[in-house]
């Protein structure tokens, strides 16, 4: 038996707790009891998968029905791996211990581009075929869904059908049909057929994708009667939407190791670069009632001993002020922490920083994006620098003594008198601490600033800009290094070489599956893991394939150019980002959407105006 592998080799690895399931509040159910087995898969570690919320929602959603059994499964770290090999141990649910090939559905989520190998190692692990095309019957259908869905092109070969847009709806209709199709012992392709009528499900092998002679895409073409544009799926009323009362409990600590309360979805911003401020819209969100009762389900049925409010910008939460009052009288009580992720700079406010006073101490971060003016005028951020150093006034006042400023290296039009204008923009924050006369005595003040390297996602105004190439990245770095002076910032910044992979695979087409096989044959996965990114073997694979990574990355696209996500309907108009990209190479900004409806078309899916 697996278990029995299982007991002999575990002691021999790091984190056992990461592989053995039976926490807190996982689901056991009789697999002969069930008519569908769902195992739940994320392409990373289990600190990192159970950390993430939508996770949680599914899984707990899936399981709340009585014909299916979701489980969980996550990518063994390396020691375990081997041991796996070493001992012929298949890839398993969390909840059973069974292998994946007894499983009907397998779904992976797919939260960044860099984890797309890792889906490769592990089916792999599972013994299950890497394509599609290799995958003949019913079971041990390949599924996924989550944000780089919005692009998955890639990942055409492998996956048999993706879930576009928010998933507590779709997937519980994607379960029905194939309960239905199970019981008729349809065959794949029929039920691959009739999964495509669904609003929100995109079956890439019913479309057939042509080319220019300069590579570029000519056309994408459905067959089969699968729509020619597949729609994104949302929830419209987030009151009435699944939430989970209790979440599974780790054995070991996790990435984010607390009570997660959803505040509201999507963002009224508008930010040009940021691909989740666009695929989410509209912003909905949930009244402060049902977060208070969100919040004291979870922490009565988890232990937990901190909540964190989350959304894209918590600080815009219309109701906050009511909600923070009721929930820290709530967390005083219960000696309970509270986060407030997503703080934007110019609605930071003394009222704001009295309610998180005596929950948060720890430091503050605030996102300028951007060192000037202008260039956070080119990307829409709305934010003045009196605004950053009013929020980091008030900070101070409060007692605050480290600050975290983020910001984005290689925006388009970025020159380097930008890159200057951010340490002059922190240089000026270390200036603020010290002028004030109520600072915190006999304290210094510590600015970190983290800069990471733009990538041009779909979506957004500025899919169709270039990447800047790695030479410009890294001199922009070492100017960023160069103009500091002071020893009370600290810069740090990412490697930009995993930034131009993920800018290839977020605009990529279907010819980069050969790609992304070829190096995984070279030991390419976990790349998001900077000890295990081997750039090296990433060039062979594409040098091998023929396959130029600067197409990709690094060509401006024209506005008449057929995108490889063109089939793909997010309701963000095209014509509304095509404007966007034109005002910022004016630069002008766009005001937020609560001071006016600007027609990017996201208001159809909830019948109207976003707002009044």
């Amino acid at each position: 038996m697996l278990k029995d592998k299982l007991d002999r080799v575990l002691l021999k690895v790091q984190k056992p707790a990461r592989y053995i399931g039976g926490e807190l509040n996982s689901t056991i159910k009789d697999k002969n009891k069930v008519d569908m087995r769902f195992a739940f898969c994320f392409p990373d570690t289990y600190e990192v998968g159970m950390s993430h919320l939508g996770m949680k929602i599914l899984y707990s959603l899936l399981n709340q029905r009585d014909d299916t059994w979701c489980e969980r499964v996550f990518a063994p770290w390396f020691d375990f791996e081997q041991e796996m090999i070493n001992s012929n141990i298949p890839l398993y649910g969390l909840e059973s211990l069974e292998p994946l090939t007894e499983f009907d559905i397998i779904g992976f989520t797919l939260q960044y581009e860099l984890s797309f190998n890792t889906i490769l190692n592990m089916l792999k692990l599972a013994g299950i075929p890497l394509k599609c095309s290799e995958r003949k019957g019913l079971k041990n259908l390949v599924v996924a869904g989550g944000p780089c869905a919005c692009n998955p092109e890639p990942l055409a070969d492998f996956i048999d059908l993706f879930m576009l847009g928010e998933g507590e709806e779709v997937i519980l209709e994607l379960m029905d049909l194939y309960k239905q199709s199970k019981k008729n012992n349809d065959s794949k392709e029929a039920f691959l057929i009739k999964a495509a009528q669904i609003e929100g499900i995109y079956v890439p092998s019913l479309y057939e994708v042509s080319y220019n002679d300069d590579n570029t895409v000519k056309a994408i073409t459905p067959t089969h009667n699968a729509p020619a544009k597949v729609t994104k799926r949302i929830i419209k009323d987030l009151n009435n939407v699944y939430y989970p009362k209790d979440f599974v409990v780790p054995f070991i600590g996790t990435v984010h190791d607390r009570a997660i309360v959803e505040v509201m979805r999507g963002c009224l911003r508008g930010c040009r670069f940021c691909q989740a401020g666009f695929i989410y819209r509209p912003l909905r969100e949930k009244d402060a009632q049902t977060l208070i009762e969100n919040s004291h389900s979870l922490c009565e049925t988890t232990g937990y001993e901190e909540i964190s409010l989350s959304s894209l910008s918590t600080s815009d939460y219309s109701q906050l002020d009511g909600l923070l009052t009721e929930i820290i009288d709530y967390t005083n009580d219960n000696n309970i922490n509270m986060t407030l992720p997503s703080l934007r700079v110019d609605n930071f406010s003394e009222e704001l920083l009295d309610k998180i006073a005596s929950v948060r101490k720890s430091g503050l971060t605030f996102a300028p994006e951007a060192g000037t003016q202008r260039l956070r005028d080119v990307i829409n951020k709305n934010v003045l620098e009196s605004d950053v150093l009013k929020s980091c006034k008030i900070a101070f006042a409060g007692g605050y003594t480290s600050v975290k400023l983020y910001f984005m290296l290689g925006l388009p039009t970025e020159t380097l008198e930008d890159i200057t204008g951010i340490i002059e923009l922190a240089q000026k924050v270390v200036d603020c601490f010290y002028s004030m006369q109520d600072r915190p005595k006999g304290k210094g003040i510590q600015v970190t600033v983290s800069v990471s390297t733009f990538v041009p996602k779909p979506f957004t105004p500025f899919q169709y800009e270039p990447q800047d190439t790695l030479d410009m990245i890294r001199e922009k770095q070492k100017h960023l290094v160069s103009s500091v002076s002071s020893k009370k910032i600290n810069v740090k910044y990412h490697d930009s070489k995993t930034s131009v992979l993920e800018a290839v695979f977020a605009r990529g087409d279907r010819r980069l599956g050969e790609v992304m096989l070829k190096a995984y044959e070279k030991g390419c996965y976990f790349d998001s893991w900077d000890e295990n990114f081997f750039p090296n073997r990433w060039q062979e694979a594409f040098d091998e394939c023929n396959i130029d990574m600067a197409f990709y990355a690094n060509r401006l696209r024209s506005f008449d150019e057929v995108l490889p996500w063109s089939h793909l309907d997010y309701r963000v108009s095209e014509k509304f980002l095509q404007n966007e990209n034109v005002k910022a190479h004016t630069p002008i900004t766009t005001p937020n959407c609560r001071e006016g409806c600007f027609g990017c078309g996201a208001n159809s899916l909830v019948g109207g105006t976003c707002f009044e």
